[in-house]
């Protein structure tokens, strides 16, 4: 299956890039870095899982990527509850995290099985 039609993979890129875009002028280099470091995690390590051959290869790949969405969320609070985002903008987002992770995890059970 090619990674790329996946809705989870466009959805998490397309957040990633919204990421990117919204911390671009940010001068917390270390926080604008981690962000953005886990945003871009999880539609890579979705790439690189569905690149792989063995089923386990590929759980294991998604799991990496449903922890990202953890971590991503984790430092949208933050960001959110800092002022580095508006609150509503950050909910949004964390939102849009949850709901990728859920993709993440219907995807994991699938080929799991």
């Amino acid at each position: 299956m090619d990674f790329e039609k996946l809705l989870v993979w466009q959805r998490s890129k397309q957040l990633a890039v919204e990421l990117f875009r919204a911390f671009a002028g940010c001068r917390d280099y270390g926080f604008k870095d981690q962000i953005t470091r886990s945003a871009v995690s999880i539609p890579s390590n979705i790439a690189e899982g569905m690149e792989r051959r063995g089923h386990r290869e590929k759980v294991w790949f998604l799991s990496v990527a449903k922890g990202s969405c953890a971590e991503l969320r984790t430092q949208l609070m933050i960001a959110g509850e800092i002022g580095y985002l508006p609150t509503e903008l950050a909910n949004d987002w964390i939102h849009e995290s949850r709901e990728i992770s859920k993709m993440l995890g219907g995807l994991i059970n699938k080929i799991s099985n």
